[in-house]
Parts: structure tokens; C-alpha cells; sequence
């Protein structure tokens, strides 16, 4: 590599990580394509998070990539890439993007960090990359995936909630259009299917187009659920790795306890949750209890809920507010849970950290009608008796321009867009025979 190109020296390594892990989360992407632009010269970059259940896949450079990528093409080219070039190396390649064919680098993680993060570098043009790039680009992303996964762990409050609700909504979303396309397709594959149909070959060639296209929604959706879930062993399996380095240089014993049913996906923010509550609680008792051992598990509740708990066999004198460290309580009430602290002097300490598996059901939506003044309720019963505004005006003893405010107001309210439609409400609830009828 040329000496005097940016990347030729450690200190200016350093500098631009630093660049980019400096970066708020909705501009990462753009800066990290910035910086690797002269050490890997491309059209665009497109990342997939393995933390961000909100988002998951995004893209910058060209506009003509824009809707090139998706969750499930950037997965896959993850998969082409570990399978040809082997885990923690980047792949040199082509794919098929934007109506051609095109040279890409594919970077995946090392074993042991990320969870399904690749990124993906538009190239334009198939040159070799200069020497030592490729290790470069490796260590870059190792870095800015591990970075992420702090954020994540250490998302305020009001973020975690937004995530939570939003993957929740986006899970729907995908659930009901891969529904939708899946009863299309299967339909389409009826008649193709049918021996009183002509053309037995293009009926074979169309069969096997529908039935890889279903294979693939269902594939899409698998991959969302494996973006805001993680199975409960392997969520667990993670925490108990994040804690063996804590007490490495410790005397003390740590005996983990994984949830009995490993089947069972735990929502991905609530994951990092209850990981960074029970690392918090393991750090404090190391600093304040001074046990000889700790005991860490989860399970699930019959309520619905993943229990976390940390127990310890030293002083007995953790505070009961102990959890308000570094937000972590903020963060467990946030989603709905609470925490207790269990402290006996002498006997050691308990945590106890308990976080809904499924977000509270919404509240019923109140009665529309209910938001109307007494005047509007007698002006919707006029309407409901198919009234017009001069009649209106009459029966109320008020102006024609004041019904003509009054109607415009309970259109507005009720959020329909004509007086049949009020009307029609008014009918549905009973109207107009009511607390505010007309005499």
C-alpha cells in the first residue's frame, strides 16, 4: 500500500475509527462509506444490522441502489460469502444489483461478535484491492458492530420502547403481506398445476417460479423474525460470555442457570435489557458485596414474562436503588418490567429482574361521539334525522352559518368526510334518540 495514501499508518487508522465510531447511529453508515472510500474505492454501501430490529437493512451512494437491497439479498450475499471465504474474511465477488452485474467486497463478522451483520461494498470496477486493505475493512467492521451492540445494550429508555414497538409493528406488517402473497401464489398454483392445461413445459417452468417465490417470502420472513428475536439459549449463552471476563481475575465461582425451554424466542431488545441488568447487577456485587459465588439464571414465568436473576452469597448490603445505575431501571420499566433488590445482612443478596415477553394491549378505542360538545351532539341528532342545515337552523333556534360551523366541527371530530358518513355513526350508537335529542 502506497505510504502516503490515507490508511498507510496506524495513527491514521486510529483516526478514522474513531471518525465513524464518533458518529450518531443514523449517520454511521454514510461516514463509514466516507472513510472507506480511498482504502476500498465504491458506487454504495449497504449494511445489515444484527441489533437494529427497527431497521435493519439501509443503503447509501448511488441513487440507483437505493432499492437494490434488501434484508433477505443481504443476507444471502452474508451466506455466499462466509461459505467462500470463511468467517472474519472479506469476499471478493459478483452479484446481479440495479439490471447488471457488479463487483462487490462483502464483509461478514468475526466468530464470536455480531449476529448476522454483513456489509456490502458496490465496487466500480473488479480491481484487487491494495494490499492489507482487506484486513483493514475486516477490523473496521469487527469495530463498528461491536460498537453497535453497546448502543444497543445502552439505549435510553424512550429508544428501546420506540424499537420495541416499532419491530413489533414492522413484524405485523411483513406477517400480513407475506400472508397475502402466499395466498396469491398458492392460488396461481392450482391451475398451473392441472393436467387439463396445455404446454406441460411452461406449466413446470411457472410451477417452480411460484414455488421458489413462496420459498422466498417465507424465507424473508424467518430472517425478520431472526432480526428482532433471539432464541433464549443463545441469548442466554451470550451472558454467560460477557460475564466470564468480569471474573477472570476473581476468586469467585459463577453458576449459570439457562431457561429450561431454549425453544422459546426472546424479543431482541428485551434481550439486551435483561443481559445489561444482570451485567449490572454482577458488576456491583463484585465491587459491594464481595462474594465468594454468584449464581446467574433466567427462566420464564407463567405470566408471560423472562425472570433474571443474580444471587450472591456476600456482605447482604446492596442498596435497594442499585439498579438506577447507568439508567439500567429507567430501561427495565421502560419495557414494562420492574426489578427488586433482596439484601440480608450476612447472607448474601438477590436481584430479581422481571420483563414482559409481549407489549401491554393497546386501550380500547373510546366511543367517537364521546368528543362532542352538547350542541354538536344535537346539531349530529338533526343529521341523523336527515335534516338539512335551513331545517336545522329552525329547530335549534340558531343561525344557518352556525349548524354550518357546528357540522364542519363534527366531521372533523368524528373523522368522516361527508354527513352520511356522521350520520351513520350517529345511527350505529344509537342515535338520534339520546341524552341531547331534540324535543
Amino acid at each position: 500500500m502506497d505510504e502516503t495514501a490515507p490508511w498507510s499508518s496506524p495513527q491514521d487508522a486510529l483516526a478514522r475509527a474513531a471518525e465513524v465510531l464518533r458518529e450518531p447511529r443514523p449517520g454511521l453508515l454514510p461516514r463509514l462509506s466516507q472513510v472507506l472510500d480511498p482504502l476500498v474505492p465504491h458506487l454504495a454501501a449497504a449494511q445489515l444490522s444484527g441489533v437494529c430490529a427497527y431497521s435493519p437493512a439501509n443503503v447509501v451512494g448511488a441513487p440507483e441502489f437505493a432499492d437494490a437491497f434488501g434484508s433477505l439479498l443481504l443476507s444471502r450475499l452474508g451466506e455466499r460469502a462466509l461459505a467462500e471465504a470463511g468467517p472474519g474474511r472479506p469476499w471478493q465477488g459478483t452479484a446481479e444489483l440495479a439490471g447488471r452485474e457488479r463487483p462487490l467486497v462483502v464483509v461478514t463478522t468475526t466468530p464470536g461478535s455480531g449476529r448476522g451483520a454483513v456489509l456490502v461494498l458496490v465496487r466500480p470496477d473488479a480491481a484487487p484491492l491494495a494490499a492489507g486493505a482487506p484486513e483493514l475493512l475486516q477490523h473496521l467492521w469487527d469495530l463498528v458492530v461491536a460498537h453497535s451492540e453497546h448502543r444497543a445494550t445502552d439505549a435510553a429508555p424512550a429508544q428501546a420502547v420506540a424499537s420495541r414497538i416499532s419491530a413489533n409493528a414492522r413484524a405485523w406488517a411483513i406477517a400480513q403481506s407475506t400472508g397475502a402473497h402466499s395466498a396469491a401464489l398458492t392460488a396461481i398454483l392450482a391451475p398451473l398445476r392441472s393436467a387439463d392445461l396445455d404446454d406441460a413445459a411452461a406449466r413446470r417452468a411457472a410451477t417452480e417460479l411460484a414455488v421458489t417465490a413462496l420459498l422466498d417470502l417465507r424465507r424473508s420472513a424467518d430472517l425478520d423474525r431472526t432480526l428482532s428475536e433471539e432464541p433464549a439459549d443463545a441469548a442466554f449463552a451470550r451472558l454467560a460470555r460477557d460475564l466470564r471476563p468480569l471474573l477472570r481475575h476473581t476468586r469467585v465461582r459463577l453458576d449459570v442457570a439457562p431457561p429450561a425451554d431454549a425453544t422459546r424466542s426472546v424479543p431482541a431488545d428485551l434481550a439486551h435489557t435483561a443481559r445489561d441488568a444482570v451485567r449490572a447487577a454482577v458488576l456491583m456485587m463484585l465491587d459491594q458485596e464481595k462474594p465468594t459465588r454468584l449464581h446467574v439464571g433466567w427462566q420464564f414465568t407463567a405470566d408471560g414474562r423472562l425472570r433474571a436473576v443474580v444471587r450472591g452469597d456476600g456482605l447482604g448490603a446492596l442498596a435497594a436503588d442499585a439498579l438506577g445505575v447507568h439508567r439500567t431501571a429507567e430501561r427495565i420499566a421502560a419495557l414494562g418490567g420492574h426489578s427488586t433488590v433482596e439484601a440480608v445482612p450476612g447472607w448474601g443478596t438477590t436481584v430479581t429482574v422481571d420483563l414482559p415477553l409481549a407489549l401491554p394491549e393497546p386501550a380500547a378505542a373510546g366511543d367517537p361521539l364521546d368528543g362532542l360538545q352538547p350542541r354538536e351532539h344535537e346539531v349530529l341528532d338533526q343529521l341523523a334525522r336527515g335534516r338539512r342545515n335551513r331545517d336545522i337552523a329552525a329547530a335549534l333556534h340558531i343561525s344557518e352559518s352556525t349548524v354550518k360551523f357546528h357540522v364542519a366541527n363534527i366531521l372533523t371530530k368524528l373523522g368522516v368526510a361527508s354527513r352520511g358518513e356522521a350520520a351513520a355513526l350517529a345511527h350505529r350508537a344509537g342515535r338520534p334518540a339520546g341524552l341531547y335529542a331534540a324535543s
